[in-house]
């Protein structure tokens, strides 16, 4: 092989593993230039890094994007919806948004769904034969058990959403465990549903500790109207029906704009 077909191939190669793929080296059964899913052992990995590495063939793990853990604080209600909308904002039409609901139960597919959606339940269904993940709307659903292998099985499929925005629902008394379980999808940021004349003390406390620990919090002091949760578990609530506040979405993500 000469010098410039060499380059070539290190620049496809090097191009693939950003993308979370691998280039098939020509065999028997596989056709050249054909791609196929990164399987969840790599070998050696090295997080975010670009340059040597991928040009020697190293696996290039992809960036994860941001991560939301969404609770409640003081018995509220409206988590799941907050958590639903929130999915919907990071959605858009080539990334679809994951929402892990732990301790939930199993989602089931809408008819109608985008087709990145669909992409990323194809990815977490081969990652993750055992469970049964959805896609509802534009939005990527899947439960995991409330326990050590469920949070496991949740870092992987943050792994799998490659870069997109993943909403972590989880219960108030799991929220510790999460973020202390290795393996477990680290969150960037925690949105805490409360009403904040009945828990004002607890939510203090709350957003003291998460603060400590490096994430960003928003607190939705009130809950999404009904039609608006409705919509939002379908993953069909638009940017103008009613969702979270705009203030809080960029606090939240860094930016208020639809992915």
């Amino acid at each position: 092989m000469n010098r410039a077909a060499r380059v070539m191939r290190v620049a496809r190669e090097a191009a693939a593993a950003e993308r979370g793929e691998f280039e098939a080296a020509p065999r028997t059964g596989f056709g050249p230039g054909r791609t196929i899913e990164a399987p969840t052992s790599f070998g050696p990995v090295v997080l975010g890094g670009r340059g040597a590495a991928e040009a020697k063939g190293v696996f290039v793990a992809p960036r994860h994007g941001t991560v939301v853990a969404v609770t409640t604080v003081g018995g509220a209600e409206g988590a799941r919806g907050a958590a639903a909308a929130l999915s919907c904002h990071g959605s858009g039409l080539e990334t679809a948004a994951l929402m892990i609901d732990v301790g939930g139960r199993v989602p089931r597919p809408t008819l109608i769904a985008s087709a990145s959606a669909h992409h990323l339940e194809e990815r977490l269904a081969a990652r993750l034969p055992n469970l049964r993940p959805a896609a509802r709307g534009e939005v990527c659903h899947l439960a995991v058990t409330a326990d050590e292998d469920g949070l496991a099985a949740a870092g992987i499929a943050v792994t799998a959403a490659r870069g997109g925005l993943a909403v972590v629902l989880i219960a108030p008394d799991l929220l510790h465990p999460l973020l202390d379980t290795a393996g477990a999808p680290r969150p960037d940021a925690a949105l805490l549903r409360a009403d904040l004349d009945e828990a004002r003390p607890l939510v203090a406390l709350a957003v003291d500790d998460l603060l400590g620990r490096g994430l960003r919090v928003a607190v939705l002091k009130r809950r999404l109207g009904w039609v608006a949760e409705r919509r939002a578990g379908f993953g069909a609530l638009g940017s103008d029906s009613g969702g979270l506040p705009e203030s809080l979405l960029r606090r939240l993500l860094g930016g208020g704009a639809r992915g």
